[in-house]
């Protein structure tokens, strides 16, 4: 029930998706810095990081991932306020949002664990993207 109202937000159900999109985002900076502050440690992050302190390992790929995340997440968001302004959205906005979000999720783990399968996958994240910029134009 829960999960139903979460990614349909009543008639726009991109906008649940963006809003998930929007948790996954913050889930994702979340364990990235953890993961971070780990190798960094709490004293240096305290400090005025004045000379960088560099990351290896599955902490080095989340602050790449997220890093990743964060050139895509933009224009998804955009992508989708500017449809449902303008009454654009249709199902292929639909599907594509659910492509985007789905996609993005699972390149988290594969991103982190350092899977050659992350390309595939950070491929379809762009299609479902693509999906919901085209609804604005055709």
């Amino acid at each position: 029930m829960v999960w139903t109202s979460i990614t349909s937000f009543g008639a726009r159900p991109e906008y649940g998706l963006l809003a998930l999109a929007i948790l996954l985002g913050l889930v994702h900076l979340t364990w990235a810095a953890i993961a971070a502050r780990r190798q960094q440690s709490l004293k240096w992050a305290r400090g005025p990081r004045d000379e960088p302190m560099p990351i290896t390992g599955m902490a080095g790929r989340l602050d790449r991932g997220f890093r990743n995340y964060m050139e895509t997440f933009p224009f998804f968001a955009a992508a989708v306020l500017l449809g449902a302004t303008s009454n654009s959205l249709r199902d292929v906005s639909i599907w594509g949002a659910h492509l985007y979000v789905w996609a993005r999720l699972l390149y988290v783990p594969l991103y982190a664990f350092g899977s050659p399968f992350r390309t595939l996958v950070w491929f379809a994240s762009l299609i479902g993207l693509l999906m919901v910029v085209y609804t604005l134009f055709f």
